[in-house]
């Protein structure tokens, strides 16, 4: 029996813990295995319909409108998989699917695709769909003044078009991705509106419709009646509560007030876990904690600075100290295991704490010490001010004084991160399925989320051609290299990936194995589970 085996046996017997188990599989290389074996206790059970389903995340802001094309944190990103849909989305096997498109073609160059789109769909409104209303949404986001953060994504569609049932796109260059873009959440299809598109009703064709809403407060929704998606939406009604605290989170659900948490306390896991009428859940991906440097702001302008910082934290360290090895290193760089194309250590080699390394550096830039703020708050994710603290201490052997700025975690995400009032800041990124759509998302130069400023013409180029290029080979050389101009020259320090951690009342069921791509099974609990 092989090694993998033996510890699936031990896990399920409980003979060794999640944390073990996931430590050891990782030291085996099989850490993109673990997804679809620690998904928390299985419930491979025909769903019920029934109940009213109440979750609490732990983001959400005042500052959060129905518009998809601002959503930026875990609330509205639920919120967009509880009421609308999208062309494709990410199964629960981590696989591309249809969802309003019933099917998809592309031009032997990838240039032009065919979306046929499903049959019979309407709004909560009544509104039939229609390829006017997928087109109009694209259009939403492409617009030249569109402060959509989508507009990196739709910016290569030279032309979009409807044709009878069919969606046809043609875009600027091949790019083999493109479906697969098409699940983004701020996608989500709306209805076509005079010359634009009705964000403002929150009206949908998704799982549930909207009942009320206050921003940074909570959502309520009915089960949608006429939902085209045969075997979900088994709730009667969804209601999602903004909780910030996680301490009032998990209280929450231990009390029976909330049936799902979501962003677990890592240093309370161990208590969660012992109570018998909750059951913590684990899933890995892409998602990952960054430090972006505003490279338009000084000191960051000098990539000696930002090199020195990068070797003057102890990623180790942080690792188990934040995450108690619910996750793994990162590299500075955005794609995680789970990607196609990342870059072996032997292709780029793992930098590691090196304060000696990082006074080399400092001296590169004309300096013996540095002293600088750094933004943080627990909004950005579990322990990013304990995170922040770390760092100072790592740094510390470096030279480099770290002053630590505790930011309000209401309005951190508007105010604070991807903004010129603030050089330096903590953040968390979900990751995306593919290294074109993650780089083109935050990397590329004048992408609304380039969160660290950061213009580099070689990458730019490269990330043009990667994108259309059909030799497998040549396109990971090009990601590859992709990867080292960003973690040796980018403004993002990456130093962890994060597994997903969340829990449930032991009243939830679902399936086997939940998506990785987003927290909470790719955030469509509300649509795949059910009361067992």
């Amino acid at each position: 029996m092989s090694e993998i085996k033996n510890l699936e046996l031990a896990l399920q017997h409980g003979k060794i813990s999640r944390r073990e188990f996931l430590a050891r599989t990782s030291a085996l290389g099989l850490a993109v295995t673990v997804p679809s074996i620690v998904s928390g206790t299985a419930h491979a059970a025909t769903p019920k319909k029934g109940g009213k389903f109440v979750a609490g995340i732990g983001h959400g802001s005042t500052t959060d409108s129905l518009d998809p094309g601002t959503y930026e944190n875990d609330f509205m990103n639920g919120s967009a998989y509880l009421r609308l849909n999208h062309l494709t989305e990410i199964d629960n096997k981590n696989e591309l699917i249809g969802n309003l498109a019933e099917s998809w073609e592309a031009t032997p160059d990838a240039k032009t695709w065919t979306f046929k789109l499903r049959q019979g769909v309407e709004f909560h409104n009544g509104k039939t769909l229609d390829a006017n209303d997928v087109v109009a949404t694209m259009n939403h986001h492409r617009g030249e003044d569109s402060g959509s953060a989508a507009k990196p994504i739709v910016d290569p569609i030279e032309d979009i078009k409807a044709d009878g049932n069919n969606v046809v796109v043609t875009l600027t260059g091949g790019n083999a991705d493109f479906p697969y873009l098409m699940s983004d959440y701020h996608l989500a299809i709306l209805a076509a509106k005079d010359d634009g598109v009705d964000w403002q009703s929150g009206v949908g064709t998704g799982p549930y419709a909207m009942q009320s809403y206050e921003p940074g407060v909570r959502m309520t929704a009915k089960r949608n009646p006429n939902y085209h998606m045969e075997g979900r939406a088994h709730f009667d009604e969804v209601e999602m509560i903004v909780i910030a605290d996680v301490a009032a989170r998990t209280n929450a659900l231990s009390t029976g007030e909330i049936h799902m948490m979501d962003r677990c306390d890592i240093k309370t896991l161990h208590l969660l876990e012992r109570n018998k009428s909750v059951k913590v859940e684990e899933t890995s991906g892409n998602g990952h904690y960054s430090i972006p440097m505003r490279t338009n702001l000084e000191p960051f302008t000098d990539n000696n600075i930002r090199l020195a910082l990068k070797y003057a934290l102890d990623r180790e360290a942080m690792l188990q100290t934040i995450l108690r090895g619910h996750g793994y290193i990162g590299n500075d760089h955005p794609i995680g295991k789970a990607n196609r194309y990342r870059a072996t250590d032997a292709e780029l080699p793992q930098k590691s704490y090196d304060p000696d390394k990082s006074k080399f550096y400092l001296k590169q830039a004309g300096l013996s010490e540095l002293s600088v703020d750094l933004s943080a708050a627990d909004a950005a994710f579990g322990g990013a001010v304990d995170a922040a603290v770390l760092f100072k201490e790592h740094a510390a052997k470096a030279g480099i004084t770290i002053n630590v700025v505790r930011e309000p975690n209401d309005g951190y995400w508007a105010n604070v991160w991807n903004t010129d009032n603030r050089g330096w800041a903590m953040c968390y990124w979900g990751g995306r399925p593919t290294e074109d759509w993650m780089f083109s998302t935050a990397y590329a130069e004048g992408a609304e989320w380039n969160d660290s400023s950061w213009k580099h013409p070689e990458f730019n180029k490269l990330l043009v051609a990667a994108r259309a290029e059909l030799d497998d080979a040549k396109r990971r050389g090009m990601y590859v290299e992709m990867q080292r101009l960003v973690s040796d020259e980018g403004g993002v320090m990456v130093p962890l990936f994060n597994n997903y951690l969340f829990a449930t009342s032991d009243k939830v069921a679902h399936d086997e194995q939940m998506a990785g791509n987003w927290a909470n099974d790719g955030h469509k609990w509300a649509e795949r589970w059910w009361f067992a």
